[in-house]
């Protein structure tokens, strides 16, 4: 049995030559689009982009700012929601380091929008939207109505301290 011959079969070694080589392919800039830290799910994704089993949309954001992502083309809007937190997360973290989002937040005051349909049903199907390829898609302001059954806390703070002052 063989061992380490000339370092070869040191992991640490094939885990830094691998490392290397990862990072001098994502320097092409024929792969500008995979992210530096790639997930199998990342380029998966990609690759299915580039076979056509897949679609890029891009999200304008409230400041007129714009990014892309990609999802299966059998992508519901939960599935659009994840890969715009994956975005804007990794894109602020390359920007400013580590900075805390609500997303909770985000979804519970804002929606993603396309051709004035509000994209609320986080089970619906892109597709049934009209969504294709290239399609664009805006974050509007959304507050939630009362068949949602969410109402905020000031309503229900008030409300029982009403009920406080008539007893």
């Amino acid at each position: 049995m063989m061992e380490d011959v000339g370092g070869y079969n040191n992991s640490n070694v094939k885990r830094a030559r691998l490392q290397s080589l990862l990072s001098t392919l994502l320097d092409d800039p024929v792969l500008k689009d995979v992210p530096k830290n790639p997930s199998v799910a990342d380029v998966d994704t990609l690759i299915s982009l580039e076979l056509g089993s897949a679609m890029k949309i891009f999200v304008v954001r409230m400041d007129n700012t714009m990014i892309d992502v990609a999802v299966p083309n059998s992508a519901t809007v939960k599935d659009l929601k994840a890969a715009v937190v994956k975005k804007v997360n990794a894109k602020e973290q390359s920007q400013m380091g580590h900075r805390h989002i609500s997303w909770r937040h985000v979804w519970s005051n804002f929606c993603l929008c396309y051709a004035n349909q509000k994209l609320i049903d986080d089970k619906g199907m892109l597709q049934d939207f009209g969504i294709r390829n290239n399609s664009q898609i805006h974050f509007v302001r959304h507050v939630a109505s009362r068949e949602c059954g969410r109402h905020s806390r000031c309503k229900k703070r008030r409300f029982f301290h009403g009920l406080s002052k008539q007893s």
